[in-house]
This record gives structure tokens, sequence and C-alpha cells, in this order.
């Protein structure tokens, strides 16, 4: 996730509260994944970005968790090419390990 991002997130976190947000991503790489959402909800384990310090608790998705929930001939378009990625189950499993 990268700077800009982390930023913007936290400023919504900071306006709207944290009940009600939750983050979507599209990490394909489990590691990257992981990293991200760590970021989020625990706060960022390099201590080098917003979030350092800062446990957010942020609800994470993948985009491949939101199939069902998307329009099928957009995922389709915008998402489906994404889904070949080596291990799909495992970057799902990943993100999933940190909402509980």
């Amino acid at each position: 996730m990268d700077l800009e991002n982390e930023v913007r997130i936290k400023e919504l976190a900071d306006k709207y509260g944290m009940e009600d947000l939750l983050v979507v991503h599209n990490r394909v790489e489990a590691e990257a994944a992981d990293l991200a959402v760590k970021t989020v909800s625990a706060g960022d384990p390099t201590y080098a970005d917003p979030f350092a310090g800062v446990s957010l608790g942020l609800k994470v998705y993948h985009l491949f968790e939101l199939k069902e929930k998307v329009n099928a001939v957009v995922y389709e378009e915008q998402i489906g090419m994404m889904e070949m990625v080596p291990d799909m189950d495992t970057v799902i499993s990943e993100v999933s390990t940190y909402r509980g």
C-alpha cells in the first residue's frame, strides 16, 4: 500500500470513525496482502508511515471476496484476469485472518 493511500485511509478513519469503514484491496501476492492488511488493521509493522503505532482495527476485504456483490460483467472486465494469480485462496486467507 502506498503512502498516499495510507494517508487517505487515516483521514477517512479520523473523519468518519472506524466502525463503518472497511478497506477493499487488490494485492495478488499473499505476502503483500498480509502487509497491507496488517497496516490498516493493527498498524504499520515497519513504523515508517501514518499508521506507525496506530491500530485502526479496520475490516479489510479482498476484491476476490466480493465477487458475488459486483456486477458480473464489470467484475469480469475489470477484475477477472486477476483471478489467474498463483494462489487466490491463499491471498483470501491472508486477508480474512485479520477480521477474526
